[in-house]
């Protein structure tokens, strides 16, 4: 089997899904739908043609598999989270549902498809979750958590950084925790320092940039904040989804950290490294939350001026504790207060861009634009999520290079240079 990106010369159309909150479904179910009229529409040009199979994978099939095949004749294969590797078992066998349960551990995969220049990558820690947020279903989709043996993810990531892969980033749901159910302790600390040894002391070697995403407050320990202050290849830069800081709607999401201790851990990791990016993500309008408990998510939002900043507005959940909750606040409400705190965010990432005009950064190239400007990102950037840095250039660069831009404007979300000679 080859893999093709042009659905129109596909014999098997694999449509991923999320189904984590009710826009991810609704944009997963849409695409379904766009394919199988895609096939309608290939057919009605070749009837004679074989017809190409509509396989649905991922998290809205692991869910509700049983609902959508009743609801979806237009799909041939709803398969689970944990049946990716009987791929092309599933392809021939052609039964309508497969869903394999959790694995009590880490199941490797036999190979990775890498795209021809993988200058960017994830890699994968661990898989599943155990923190139980009220308002999360992961728990239920993707299992239990379940470390990745260490020695496994240093194997790949050396073959990572033979590809070419310099930006590695670390992806788990909650990549703090990595460790503690292999080790009995958590591990990330040790993990990064040698991630950072591959390739030794050439920055020209090895990974150049190492990111963490998804860490929870309640697991940054001073070993880790020394860790990413101390290893040059760390970026500096860590993605921690906290949700709220009113430890009443702390506690109702059942998470394990307090007001207090997330102000402390913020301050602590800027007293290591000034120059850190964190980014966050709010949740408006989580049950019971009141007027009070907004205003401090708003004035919390104000003060500590974080430099990437998401709000959603709560989805309620079948099948969840929150979603469960008589004291639903109203959806007009949750919109409203998500849009409150974006329209600040809007003036402060403007405010954090214009202190770099003047300053002369490593950008990462990504591409080119349609006008012919480079397109790339700072350290402070994580790829197709945050900011980025849209620079001219005398040379002939290609994706995956570092150059030095000398950053000439700013705009709310973006920036704008020249390479410096």
């Amino acid at each position: 089997m080859t893999i093709t990106d042009n659905p129109y010369d596909a014999d098997a159309i694999i449509v991923n899904t999320c189904g984590f909150i009710n826009d991810a479904k609704t944009e997963s179910i849409d695409t379904i739908f766009s394919m199988a009229g895609l096939i309608d529409e290939r057919m009605s040009e070749n009837p004679a043609a074989e017809k190409p199979l509509l396989i649905v994978s991922g998290c809205l099939s692991e869910r509700y598999a049983e609902e959508l095949a009743g609801e979806m004749p237009e799909v041939d294969i709803f398969m689970g989270v944990n049946d990716y590797e009987r791929l092309p078992e599933i392809i021939s066998e052609k039964k309508k549902i497969y869903h394999s349960p959790a694995p009590a551990c880490f199941e490797e995969f036999s190979a990775r498809k890498l795209e021809s220049n993988p200058y960017t990558a994830t890699l994968r820690i661990a898989e599943g979750c155990n923190n139980c947020c009220a308002y999360c279903v992961i728990p239920q989709i993707r299992g239990g958590y379940r470390s990745r043996p260490m020695e496994n993810i240093l194997e790949e990531a050396k073959l990572l950084a033979e590809a070419g892969t310099r930006e590695l980033i670390l992806i788990a749901q909650d990549v703090t925790e990595y460790g503690r159910d292999l080790y009995d302790r958590l591990m990330l600390p040790e993990l990064l320092r040698k991630l950072c040894t591959i390739g030794g002391d050439d920055l020209n070697r090895g990974f150049r940039w190492i990111r963490l995403m998804y860490c929870y407050e309640d697991k940054i320990t001073d070993e880790l904040i020394e860790v990413m202050a101390s290893e040059e290849r760390i970026c500096h830069y860590i993605d921690i989804p906290l949700q709220h800081i009113s430890d009443n709607v702390l506690r109702g999401m059942r998470r394990r950290s307090t007001s207090e201790r997330i102000k402390d851990t913020i301050t602590r990791l800027r007293e290591a490294m000034p120059d850190i990016h964190i980014r966050t993500t709010f949740i408006t309008g989580f049950p019971d939350e009141s007027e009070e408990d907004f205003d401090q998510l708003y004035d919390f939002a104000e003060e500590f001026r974080f430099e990437r900043l998401g709000v959603f507005a709560y989805s309620q959940e079948e099948g969840t504790p929150a979603g469960d909750r008589e004291d639903q606040v109203s959806e007009e409400t949750r919109a409203v207060r998500a849009d409150s705190i974006m329209r600040m965010q809007v003036d402060i990432s403007r405010e954090v861009n214009n202190d770099k005009v003047g300053s002369v950064l490593d950008v990462l190239v990504d591409g080119i634009d349609e006008d012919g400007a480079y397109i790339g990102r700072t350290m402070y950037d994580a790829p197709e999520i945050d900011n980025t840095v849209i620079f001219n250039s005398d040379n002939n660069l290609k994706p995956g290079d570092f150059v030095k831009v000398q950053i000439l404007d700013a705009f709310d979300y973006d920036l704008a240079g020249i390479e410096a000679r």
